[in-house]
């Protein structure tokens, strides 16, 4: 739902309720996250390893 949200607003040029929406979706990710045991610091190091 935030995920769909955000790309709603971002196709309009409300910066606002854009970063509002993507505050929304971070911080749902950031529990999911901590409810699945990872940080992150862990997606950070998969992007990395992506990348060498």
């Amino acid at each position: 739902e935030e995920a769909v949200e955000l790309v709603i607003e971002a196709k309009d040029n409300d910066n606002k309720r854009f970063l509002d929406e993507a505050s929304d979706l971070l911080f749902h990710y950031m529990v999911l996250l901590r409810a699945k045991g990872f940080s992150l610091d862990d997606v950070s190091e998969v992007l990395r390893s992506r990348h060498k």
